[in-house]
């Protein structure tokens, strides 16, 4: 699989993950998500396990026939599925307009400051200085400037 191939991620193991913690984009990006995923967990959970109790405690309630055979506790079971895929939906929505962006600029930021941190190298004949993510080796093994 080619670098990057998945989710289109480059993996870069000289940035300073400490640093890129405490940057203010992550720190939001980790607020935004957990005031999304926080109330959303509770609410799977208060409506899942409202079904549960019930169903256990209400056979009467859940037994009524709203049409037909089709019974209250049919109708919320089916609102299960629809619940979970409409949660998928919102936070797939959320995260195109609101995670990524911030993700992005997260990932950036931490790219900029490793690359700021990173001592330049010289070319062995004591030339100009080249940027490390430029360079590359050629076949015989000697240094080949990316254009």
């Amino acid at each position: 699989m080619a670098d990057g191939a998945a989710g289109g991620s480059t993996h870069h193991p000289d940035i300073d993950w400490e640093a890129a913690e405490r940057s203010p984009e992550f720190r939001e990006l980790v607020q935004k998500r957990r005031s999304f995923v926080i109330p959303a967990l509770a609410f799977v959970f208060i409506w899942y396990f409202g079904f549960i109790v019930l169903a256990g405690y209400a056979p009467g309630f859940m037994g009524e026939s709203i049409y037909e055979g089709f019974t209250v506790g049919y109708a919320l079971a089916l609102t299960q599925f629809v619940m979970t895929w409409f949660l998928g939906w919102l936070y797939l929505r959320r995260a195109d307009r609101v995670f990524d962006p911030l993700a992005r600029r997260a990932s950036e930021r931490a790219l900029a400051a490793s690359r700021a941190a990173a001592p330049a190298t010289e070319t062995p004949a004591g030339g100009p200085r080249l940027d490390p993510a430029a360079d590359r080796t050629g076949t015989s093994g000697e240094r080949v400037r990316r254009s």
